[in-house]
Parts: C-alpha cells; sequence; structure tokens
C-alpha cells in the first residue's frame, strides 16, 4: 500500500453537505430559494438567562428517560442479531459503549421552512474554492485516479466531484459514530426499517473486519467516509482498491475512489459519454417536455431547434432529456445515461447537476453561461402548501397539500398555466401563486 494513498481525516458535520449527500440514493435538497430573514435577537447583559434554567432539568430527566428506553431497545435487538447469527464479538464491539445522541433525533425531525434555489446551492457545490481543492487533490491522488478511471470506466473528475460534493474532500464526512446514529434512528421508530436494515449491514462490516467501530463514522444519518455509503452500499460497492485486505473508505483514498467508481460502473455508467451539457432552447419550446421522463436522441432535440450553448456541440446521446430546473427563467441542459447513474447515487437533480458541473470545471471546462434569475425569490413550504390547496381547489390536483415540490405539484402547475397562456414551465413563483390564490377565492 502507497504511503501516500492513505490518509486520516475527521471534521465536524456539516449540514449542507449531510442533507444533499446524507447517503447514496437517497432524496436530497430542494431547488428553492430561501428569502433573507430577519435578524436573530442579540444577547445583551440584560437577557433574561434567569429563566431559561428551569428548563434544564426537564431537559436533563428527558434524555435520561431517552437513554433508558434506547438501551432497552439497543438489549432487543442484540437478542435478534444474535438469533441471525451475528457473534457475540462483533455484539459487544458495536454496543457495549453504545450511546444515545439526542441531536439526530432533532436533525432527522427538522423540516426547514425555506429550501434552497439551485443556483444558491451550485453557488457552494461549485464554488472556485471547492474547483481549485478539487484540482488539487486530483493532481495529488494523480496515479491513483487514472489506475482507477482506466479500471471502471469513471472519468476521475466525475470521482473527484461526487467527492468534493459528498464531504468536500473529506473534510466534512461527519464525526458521528455509525453504530449510535443507527441505532438511535431504529429506537425512535420513525425509520426504524431502514435504520435496522443498515445496521445489520453496519455488523457485518465490522465483522467482515473492514473498519473498527470507533472510526466507522460518517454523517448524523448513517452514511459513511469519504463519499459517503450507506452501509449496505458499503457492503455492494466497496472495493479494496489499494490491495491491503480491506476496504476502507475512511483513510484509503484508492478504496475511496474504486469504491466509488465501481458504484458508478454496476449502476450502468457508460465509458467515454458526458453526462450532459448546457444547451439553449428555442422560442416557443414546450417546457412540458423539460422533463427525465421525456427522452430523445440529440438529433431529434436538435431538430426541434435546441442548440448547443458554445463550440463543443451537443452530445451524441441516444437518449437524453432536457431539464430546465429554474424552467423558463433560466438555463437548460441536455443530459444523458450517465446522468441518470449519478441520480443513483443521489436522487436530486440539483445534485446530479452540480456533480456534472463540478467534474467540467475540475477538468478544465467552463461552468454555466447563462443566467440564473437570482432575483426571483422563491416560495416557502406555507406558500407552496398554499398553492397546492389552491390548485386542488380549482381543479388541478396536485396531491396532498405538503410543501414539497414534487411531480404532481408540478403537473397541476403547467397545466394552469398553459389554461392561462403562461409558458407551462411548472417553476412556481409568488406572482405564479397570487394568480391561483384568486382563481381559487
Amino acid at each position: 500500500m502507497k504511503k501516500t494513498s492513505r490518509v486520516f481525516l475527521a471534521g465536524s458535520l456539516s449540514l449542507l453537505l449531510s442533507a444533499c449527500a446524507s447517503q447514496p440514493v437517497a432524496s436530497a435538497p430542494a431547488d428553492s430559494q430561501r428569502p433573507a430573514e430577519p435578524a436573530s435577537p442579540s444577547t445583551s447583559a440584560a437577557a433574561p438567562t434567569v429563566t431559561q434554567a428551569p428548563a434544564q432539568p426537564q431537559v436533563a430527566e428527558t434524555v435520561a428517560r431517552d437513554s433508558a428506553g434506547f438501551q432497552a431497545w439497543v438489549d432487543a435487538f442484540r437478542r435478534r442479531a444474535a438469533a441471525r447469527g451475528v457473534d457475540a464479538g462483533t455484539l459487544s464491539s458495536a454496543f457495549d459503549s453504545a450511546a444515545f445522541q439526542p441531536r439526530i433525533i432533532e436533525l432527522d425531525r427538522r423540516q426547514p421552512e425555506f429550501t434552497r434555489a439551485i443556483w444558491e446551492y451550485l453557488d457552494s457545490a461549485v464554488s472556485p474554492l471547492r474547483v481549485s481543492q478539487g484540482r488539487e487533490q486530483l493532481a495529488t491522488y494523480a496515479d491513483i485516479g487514472r489506475s482507477v478511471e482506466a479500471k471502471y470506466g469513471v472519468p476521475r473528475t466525475i470521482i473527484g466531484a461526487i467527492w468534493g460534493v459528498e464531504s468536500n474532500y473529506g473534510r466534512n464526512f461527519g464525526n458521528y459514530e455509525t453504530i449510535d446514529s443507527l441505532a438511535t434512528l431504529g429506537y425512535d421508530g420513525r425509520r426504524s426499517k431502514f435504520a435496522e436494515e443498515q445496521l445489520y449491514a453496519a455488523l457485518t462490516i465490522l465483522a467482515n473486519g473492514d473498519i473498527d467501530r470507533d472510526r466507522m463514522r460518517g454523517s448524523w444519518a448513517g452514511a459513511m467516509g469519504h463519499t459517503q455509503f450507506i452501509p449496505t452500499s458499503f457492503l455492494a460497492y466497496a472495493v479494496d482498491e489499494d490491495g491491503d485486505g480491506r476496504r476502507d473508505i475512511w483513510g484509503s483514498i484508492a478504496d475511496v475512489m474504486g469504491s466509488t467508481a465501481n458504484y458508478l460502473k454496476r449502476s450502468g455508467w457508460q465509458r467515454g459519454q458526458t453526462w450532459g451539457r448546457e444547451v439553449v432552447l428555442p422560442p416557443g419550446f414546450d417546457y412540458g417536455a423539460a422533463d427525465m421522463d421525456v427522452r430523445r436522441s440529440s438529433a431529434q432535440w436538435q431538430a426541434q431547434g435546441v442548440r448547443p450553448v458554445d463550440s463543443r456541440g451537443l452530445p451524441a446521446f441516444d437518449s437524453a432529456s432536457v431539464i430546465a430546473p429554474a424552467g423558463a427563467h433560466g438555463p437548460a441542459f441536455m443530459v444523458g445515461p450517465n446522468f441518470r447513474v449519478i441520480l443513483r447515487y443521489n436522487n436530486a437533480t440539483s445534485y446530479a447537476l452540480a456533480v456534472g458541473l463540478l467534474s467540467d470545471r475540475l477538468a478544465g471546462e467552463p461552468g454555466v453561461q447563462g443566467d440564473w434569475p437570482r432575483t426571483l425569490a422563491s416560495l416557502s413550504r406555507a406558500d407552496l402548501k398554499s398553492m397546492q390547496r389552491g390548485l386542488n381547489r380549482i381543479g388541478y390536483g396536485s396531491g396532498t397539500p405538503d410543501g414539497i415540490m414534487g411531480p404532481n405539484t408540478r403537473t397541476g402547475i403547467r397545466a394552469f398555466q398553459r389554461d392561462n397562456g403562461l409558458t407551462p414551465d411548472g417553476y412556481p413563483t409568488y406572482d405564479l401563486l397570487r394568480r391561483i390564490q384568486n382563481a381559487a377565492n
């Protein structure tokens, strides 16, 4: 094993990275912008700190009570795991020091009032600093990157982009002990089936000797290492690229790169093909066709007036989709099969677009050339719920109002826009909200 291929990095949890990449094949960030918030009240010397004191014993009692219930849950799970054949040594290593983590419950229950605009997300995910740091990392591990790219057919810039978006190149892959995280989620019960499945997989990882318990760390949701594999994904796709007998996505950059490339290859990555490219849409374009479910060849899109944004031309796809993440207000992209593979890693358009664009920048290609509608304030969850209720009242069924921009809501918005002489791009704005509310009242 080469000395340069192993690093040991730990960092505090980045909420952005955990939210967008808490686990491969998981839901991820929504694509709306948070309006400016009022300043928080300042804490002065006259602040009523005395009024906070009585709450402390109650909090302590709650944590103690939850800890007792957590220990009972762990004891029951240990018995179930033993019945499934997990050996006593592995169970002892995993659970003798297991501790309830109330912060994880708080993070799991958190529903943000506002979500981020895609341009705001990309500003962070594909920042100049992220690009420069990624180029440095790829240069440092150039031999490993070239070897992995040749073996798996996945460009090292794509691997580097996932590494950057998931954990800022290992700086922020989370410092929660995976066993504690998954056991806490299992005990809480909201996602117990998922948590227990991942916990059994984590026990298998410990039993295999790939990592010890103390170094098995990651996000609060149980995603681990530099490129944030959940335990079941680790068992299915992680590889021992450096040949030391262990699959170590925490310390071995060779294993990190090889495992990430193996995930993508086995998910259908097409060697030699790009993820996609920015395009210019023709006047009068039917934005109802700007959808991942609408697939045409590049030649067919070109015949409909879709043209390249620069001299690189259109990618040669047999099956391509056009997406417009900000509707008619912003840039559009033609994406192919490899974009859909990135979505297998994390099923959010914003995430896959960030990976593709960051990969391009790492390879020295230009960034987004169209303008994002940065002056548009995006809807809060409450506003989107109001829009959904209004759509339902006037016959454009958008499903149960939940404040989440899903396909039913987008379909309802497009139908309303089309019937009212608006560009049917399915993009929610405050002007559109007012129109829907006026129609519903």
